[in-house]
């Protein structure tokens, strides 16, 4: 018996073979694709909205905020009902305004725009004096840069800069610490027009920087953004109270400890300095800053310009001005004398005919020595002593002495 049939005998016939063939993929079957599993086919129902409802889905349809059958029904009913075809479309426009790809900061020039607008439909009943406006314009652009400024910004250093002694002195101290100088030297003309002083019964504290030094000693240091308030109220309270003087305060000075001002020459030397120390400000916090309207600042070169003689007669009492070349003696006063031609260059300029010998002589075009050509702003920058004299661009003729005696003489007229 072979090993076959010994096998069947003892075991029986081998069973058929249970490894299953490879299945036929079903896309080549003649059978059809099975649905998705647990997924009905989604039909979409029309929604049947009445009119009122509708209409409230306006402004989320205008804002693509409603669902896909929401905005089939708003759409279907637009072409049904004219009246809020046109909501719709008034919807649409203001939405638009919302999504501007143009710059949030506004205009600098919108606030005198609103303000001539209003002027116009309703004068003022004591309007602002000319001579005070500077003023008041300065210190308000001033107070809209403060406006949104953090802790951080308030302590950003700052340093003060002007001319002593033919060098420039420097003085550290802090955004809060400039509002604070602001604030102890605009009132000087507080005092002088009977308002209340910032200082308080602090002793001897006449001129700029004394006073200056006086508010910080009596305050907790370092200053603190709390000083913005007293600040403008201070403004609002000097623009206010010089209004109603209107043309009666020529003959009203304000003393600055060593000198004396006119009120209306003290009004536009207190515009001069809020400029110059909000421009000290924004470089603090890296903030563009423009120069005031050409009408204001044509007044504040005028003003330096008739301090300028002064400036020069004092310059030569202490020995730091140099003797003139041309003329063995200096012109007596009231008489003709040694003259510069200064140009002021820009929408701010014009000439002014400087005399060099005495603040009381007459210039003369006659004996005019020089000639010097300077940026309105730059002439600025120099007579607050932000610009060293050897370094102004200035366009010079002439008698060197004279022209250098002048370029100091304007950087004294600085002070902290």
């Amino acid at each position: 018996m072979s090993g076959a049939e010994e096998f069947r005998a003892e075991f029986g016939e081998p069973r058929e073979r249970r490894i299953p063939t490879p299945r036929v993929p079903v896309e080549d079957g003649a059978r059809p694709l099975p649905g998705p599993v647990g997924r009905a086919e989604e039909v979409p129902v029309p929604l049947d909205l009445p009119h009122d409802v509708l209409k409230s889905l306006l402004g989320a349809w205008a804002l693509a905020a409603c669902s896909a059958a929401e905005t089939e029904a708003v759409e279907h009913h637009l072409g049904d009902c004219g009246g809020c075809a046109d909501e719709a479309r008034r919807l649409r426009e203001a939405v638009g305004l919302l999504h501007q790809p143009e710059t949030l900061d506004l205009d600098p020039a919108l606030r005198t725009r609103v303000l001539d607008s209003c002027l116009d439909r309703r004068p003022p009943r004591i309007p602002v004096p000319a001579w005070a406006a500077p003023y008041d314009a300065e210190t308000a652009r001033l107070d809209a840069l403060l406006q949104d400024f953090g802790d951080a910004e308030w302590h950003a250093p700052v340093r003060l800069r002007w001319f002593e002694d033919d060098a420039q002195t420097t003085r550290r101290t802090t955004v809060a610490g400039v509002i604070a100088h602001l604030l102890a030297v605009d009132g000087v003309i507080a005092t002088a027009l009977g308002l209340d002083d910032p200082l308080g019964d602090a002793p001897g504290a006449t001129g700029p920087s004394a006073r200056t030094e006086a508010y910080w000693r009596s305050t907790p240091f370092p200053q603190t953004r709390a000083v913005h308030a007293p600040w403008r109220e201070q403004t609002h309270a000097l623009v206010r109270t010089v209004s109603f003087t209107g043309g009666g305060a020529r003959g009203f000075t304000v003393p600055y400890g060593g000198f004396e001002l006119p009120l209306h020459d003290a009004m536009l030397d207190r515009a001069f300095g809020c400029w110059v120390h909000a421009e000290d400000i924004a470089d603090a916090v890296d903030y563009p800053y423009r120069p005031p309207s050409p009408r204001h600042l044509t007044k504040m070169i005028e003003l330096a310009v008739r301090l300028l003689p002064t400036a020069l007669a004092a310059r030569r009492r202490s020995g730091l001005s140099t003797p003139p070349r041309t003329t063995r003696h200096l012109a007596p006063a009231g008489q003709p004398g040694r003259t510069l031609r200064l140009e002021i260059e820009g929408p701010a300029g014009g000439n002014w005919l400087i005399p060099l010998d005495s603040p009381s002589a007459t210039p003369s075009t006659d004996l005019e020595v020089a000639h010097v050509a300077l940026d309105s702003v730059e002439f600025c920058h120099l007579a607050a002593g932000h610009l060293l004299p050897e370094e102004a661009a200035a366009g010079q003729l002439g008698d060197k002495e004279a022209i250098r005696d002048v370029l100091y003489a304007t950087a004294s007229l600085s002070r902290m």
